[in-house]
C-alpha cells in the first residue's frame, strides 16, 4: 500500500511539472510576484521585525518564569486584568500579523491562557494606533473610530469565546502541563527585567516606525526623524545590560531559544509569504487571481461583499500601514465602506503565512476556530457599520 501512495505522489509531482502552464503570461507573472514579495519582506521584515521579536520570545521562553505568566495571564487569572492588558498591547508594540506570533507563542507555551493569549494576538497587530490615525486620515474620522474600537472589542471578544469554546481542553492542559510551579525567585529584581524588556521593545518599535505621509510635519514625523537614534540607544542600553546583569549560561539559554523559535516560525512564515505573493501578488500588482475580481465581489454592502473581503483580507498578508493605500485604491474602485472595514478587522491580524504559523502552536483546531471567529465578527461588523454609515 506505501508503495501505490509513494508512486501516486511521484505520479501527480511529474503530471505537475509536466503540463506546468510556463507559457501563460499570468501564471509567470505570478511566480514572479511570490519570489518579490518574499524577497521584499526578507529586506523588510526579517532583520528588524522578525529578528528582534524572536529575541524577545526567547527572552520571555527563559526569563521570566511561568509563576509571573500565570499570574497575570493564567486560566485562574483576574480577567478584567489579563484581557485588559492584552487587548491594547498593539498601542504599544505595532507589529504585523507575522512578527506578533513568536510573541504569542512565548506567552502561550509559559502558560498563559488561551483566552488572553488570543486577545493578545489579535490585538498586536489590530491595534496599531500609527495606522488607526493614518486610517482616519486618509479614508476618513468613521472608518479610523471604528476600526480602533473595533479591534479592541474583538480582541476580547473573540479571546472570551477561545476561552469558553475550549474551556475543556485548557482546563485539561493547565491541570496536566508544568504550570503549577507556585512563587519563583528571581535572579534579578524586577527593575532590571522590566528594563531589559523594554529595551528590546524600544528597538522593535522604533526600528520599524513607517514613515509619515507626505506633508506631515506633526509627532509622528518627529519621531520618524530620530527613530535610529532611540532604536541605537536602546541597542547600546540593552548590551551594557547583557555585560553587566546577565551570566554566561543564562545568554546561552536565552539565545538557544532564541533559535528554536526561529527553526519554529521562519520557514513557515517565508512558505506562506511564497504562496500568498503567487495567490494575490504585491501592492499594487496582482498573482493569479486578477484583482479586478477582488474588486468586483467587494462593491456595495451586501453580505457576500463583507463575508469576501473578510476571506480575502484574512489569507492576504499585509506589511504594517500597507493596508491603507490598498484600501485607499479599492474604495475608489467603489468598495463600500462596509466591507472596507471588514478588510481593516480582519486583513492586519491574519494572514495565510500566519496561519499556517499558529497551527504549529496551538493545533489545526483552535487554527480553524480563530480564523472562523475572526472572518465572520469582521463580515458581521462591516454589514453592520455599512448600513450606519452611508
Amino acid at each position: 500500500m506505501k508503495d501505490w501512495k509513494n508512486f501516486l505522489y511521484i505520479g501527480a509531482a511529474f503530471l505537475a511539472c509536466f503540463y506546468l502552464p510556463v507559457e501563460n503570461l499570468r501564471f509567470s507573472n505570478a511566480i514572479f510576484e511570490a519570489l518579490a514579495l518574499v524577497k521584499w519582506y526578507a529586506r523588510e521584515h526579517v532583520l528588524l521585525c522578525l529578528v528582534p521579536a524572536f529575541f524577545i520570545a526567547g527572552a520571555i521562553s527563559v526569563f521570566v518564569s511561568q509563576a509571573s505568566v500565570i499570574k497575570y495571564f493564567g486560566a485562574k487569572a483576574n480577567k478584567f486584568l489579563s484581557y485588559g492588558v492584552a487587548s491594547v498591547s498593539g498601542t504599544i508594540l505595532a507589529v504585523c500579523s507575522c512578527t506578533v506570533l513568536p510573541l504569542f507563542s512565548g506567552i502561550y507555551k509559559r502558560g498563559a491562557g488561551l483566552g488572553p493569549a488570543i486577545a493578545f494576538l489579535y490585538s498586536g497587530p489590530a491595534i496599531n494606533i500609527l495606522a488607526i490615525i493614518l486610517t482616519a486620515r486618509i479614508l476618513g474620522w468613521q472608518l479610523g473610530l471604528a476600526r480602533a474600537v473595533g479591534a479592541i472589542i474583538f480582541s476580547i471578544v473573540i479571546g472570551l469565546l477561545m476561552h469558553l469554546i475550549f474551556l475543556k481542553e485548557e482546563r485539561a492542559r493547565h491541570a496536566n502541563g508544568d504550570f503549577n510551579v507556585g512563587e519563583v525567585k528571581e535572579t534579578r529584581s524586577l527593575g532590571k527585567t522590566v528594563l531589559y524588556f523594554t529595551s528590546m521593545v524600544v528597538f522593535l518599535v522604533f526600528a520599524n516606525w513607517g514613515k509619515p505621509i507626505e506633508g506631515d510635519h506633526g509627532i509622528w514625523s518627529a519621531i520618524y526623524q530620530y527613530k535610529w537614534w532611540v532604536a541605537g540607544f536602546s541597542l547600546v542600553a540593552l548590551t551594557v545590560m547583557l555585560f553587566k546583569w546577565f551570566k554566561k549560561d543564562e545568554l546561552k539559554q536565552w539565545t538557544g531559544a532564541t533559535w528554536e523559535f526561529a527553526l519554529q516560525i521562519l520557514p513557515l512564515l517565508l512558505g506562506g509569504v511564497l504562496i500568498s505573493g503567487f495567490l494575490l501578488g504585491r501592492v499594487g500588482h496582482e498573482g493569479i487571481i486578477p484583482s479586478r475580481w477582488v474588486e468586483m465581489l467587494v462593491g456595495g454592502n451586501s453580505f457576500r461583499a463583507n463575508f469576501f473581503s473578510s476571506i480575502v483580507a484574512a489569507f492576504m498578508y499585509f506589511a504594517t500601514l500597507t493596508e491603507v493605500p490598498i484600501l485607499q485604491g479599492l474604495i475608489g474602485s467603489g468598495m463600500g465602506k462596509g466591507p472596507a472595514l471588514a478588510l481593516l478587522l480582519s486583513g492586519p491580524a491574519l494572514s495565510l503565512p500566519s496561519m499556517l504559523v499558529l497551527r504549529s502552536i496551538m493545533g489545526t483546531k483552535k487554527t480553524i476556530v480563530y480564523i472562523s471567529l475572526v472572518i465572520i465578527m469582521s463580515t458581521i461588523t462591516g454589514m453592520f457599520f455599512g448600513f450606519i454609515v452611508k
